[in-house]
């Protein structure tokens, strides 16, 4: 299975992505592997803008064809962004994962703790990809 890891994201090992925005806010969405996996994605529920999560707190949940997953807040923070989009296309977690595709935009609680995150060799590590 063929995997896209793009260089210029960071990782968690429960298969989130993040991209650091030019306003400080962190993007965060699931990876081309996770999205393989589920398979054809029918449903997402993303957080409420202005919830404040903790790391590793759940943060919606997506449904495929072959099960549902929960969507974790790899970062502490609150959330200043939902891709609204997803409730009417939902697939399009599975077509373009790190573009249109994304969950959330969160504020980080210490934005210090984007940079201990894994880089894309460390997940292509992770995932024996």
């Amino acid at each position: 299975m063929s995997t896209n890891i793009p260089s210029d994201l960071k990782y968690v090992s429960s298969h989130e992505w993040l991209r650091l925005e030019a306003d400080g806010s962190i993007t965060v969405g699931i990876t081309d592997h996770a999205q393989s996996l589920l398979g054809d994605v029918v449903f997402v529920e993303v957080p409420a803008v202005g919830a404040k999560l903790a790391a590793d707190a759940s943060a919606g949940v997506v449904e495929s064809v072959k099960s549902a997953s929960d969507v974790y807040a790899p970062i502490a923070g609150e959330i200043v962004a939902v891709n609204e989009s997803l409730a009417d296309a939902p697939d399009t977690v599975n077509s373009d994962p790190y573009g249109a595709g994304w969950f959330f935009k969160i504020k980080p609680a210490n934005p210090a703790d984007y940079a201990g995150l894994m880089d894309a060799a460390a997940y292509t590590a992770e995932i024996g990809a």
